[in-house]
C-alpha cells in the first residue's frame, strides 16, 4: 500500500450562507496521480486551495503525514507548503519584477534551498527555455510563462503536487509537455492531484473523483 501524504476528512466550506463543500474526505498517496473533474463553479478550485493549505476551510481536518495540521500557525504552514508542496495555479503567477530563472527558484527559497540554480536552468532548458533565463514575465508568452510556473511547481520534487487546470488553453505540444511532467513527478513518488476538465488527462490518472453538489465521488 502507497503512503498517505495528505487526507482531509469531512472538510466543509462556506462562503456565507452558500455550502461550497459539504464533507469531503479525499486521500493522496505517494507515487499516485488523482483527477477532481466537475463543472465550472462547483468548488474544485476552492478544494486544492484547501487541500494546499492556501485557503483556510470552514471545518473539518487535514492531516499531513497522519498529523493534522488543521490549528497549525500561519508561519509553521508556511514552512510546510514551502518544504511539501508543489503548486501549478491556473494563472502562472510569476514575479514581475524577476527573471524566468529567479521566479524558478523563488520557492526553494522559501525553503531554504540556496543550491539549486543548476537545477532550474536544467530544467528550463528541457523544456526550450535556455535563451530566457534573463527575461521578465512580461516579455514572454503565456505558454512560456507556464512552463516557468512548471519548472518552479517541480524543481523541490515536491512531496504534494496540486495542479489547477495545468493544461487549459494551451495548444497540444505544450499540453503534452506539461502532462508528461505530472506524471513524471508522481513515477518519481510525489501525490499528484490534478483538477481538470480535459478528459484525455483525467483518464490516464490512477483513480477520478467527480466535485458535485458539494461532495466528492469517486468515478474509477
Amino acid at each position: 500500500m502507497k503512503k498517505t501524504l495528505i487526507e482531509l476528512k469531512t472538510i466543509h466550506k462556506s462562503f456565507g450562507k452558500i455550502d461550497i463543500l459539504r464533507g469531503i474526505n479525499f486521500i493522496a498517496a505517494a507515487g499516485k496521480t488523482t483527477a477532481i473533474t466537475g463543472n465550472s463553479g462547483e468548488g474544485k478550485t476552492t478544494l486544492l486551495s484547501i487541500m494546499g493549505l492556501l485557503q483556510k476551510q470552514t471545518s473539518g481536518s487535514i492531516l499531513i503525514d497522519g498529523k493534522d495540521v488543521a490549528d497549525t500557525d500561519i508561519a509553521e504552514l508556511s514552512k510546510i507548503r514551502a518544504a511539501r508542496f508543489g503548486y501549478l495555479f491556473q494563472a502562472p503567477r510569476l514575479v514581475g519584477s524577476l527573471t524566468v530563472l529567479e521566479n524558478t527558484l523563488v520557492c526553494a527559497a522559501l525553503a531554504g534551498k540556496n543550491n539549486m540554480q543548476k537545477k532550474a536552468v536544467a530544467l528550463l532548458t528541457s523544456l526550450g527555455m535556455s535563451n530566457h533565463l534573463d527575461y521578465k514575465p512580461e516579455q514572454l508568452s503565456i505558454g512560456q510563462m507556464r512552463r516557468v510556473a512548471l519548472v518552479r511547481a517541480l524543481i523541490m520534487e515536491p512531496d504534494i503536487l496540486l495542479a489547477d487546470e495545468p493544461t487549459n488553453d494551451l495548444d497540444p505540444a505544450l499540453s503534452q509537455i506539461v502532462t508528461s511532467s505530472l506524471f513524471k513527478a508522481g513515477e518519481n513518488g510525489s501525490a499528484v492531484v490534478i483538477v481538470t476538465h480535459d478528459r484525455f488527462l483525467a483518464a490516464k490518472t490512477d483513480c477520478e473523483y467527480n466535485l458535485a453538489d458539494g461532495f466528492l465521488q469517486l468515478v474509477r
